[in-house]
């Protein structure tokens, strides 16, 4: 009889998750638009200072592969 009635308690408990929907399901729309907008700040920040990370970048590459 125990084990029946556990049965049941897990039964009802899935069909109410069920009915529920997942809590931790994820927002789409919003990871979408945080990805949309991280690519919008490396670019404007790219954009107006491309020579100096370039030049900066090359510097630091020349420093590492040149020997003393």
């Amino acid at each position: 009889m125990r084990a029946y009635a556990f049965l049941l308690a897990a039964l009802a408990a899935l069909a109410a998750r069920l009915r529920e929907g997942d809590p931790e399901q994820g927002d789409v729309p919003g990871w979408v638009m945080i990805t949309v907008m991280t690519a919008a700040l490396v670019l404007a920040i790219l954009v107006p200072f491309r020579e100096a990370i370039v030049e900066a970048v090359s510097n630091a590459l020349d420093s590492v592969t040149s020997a003393p």
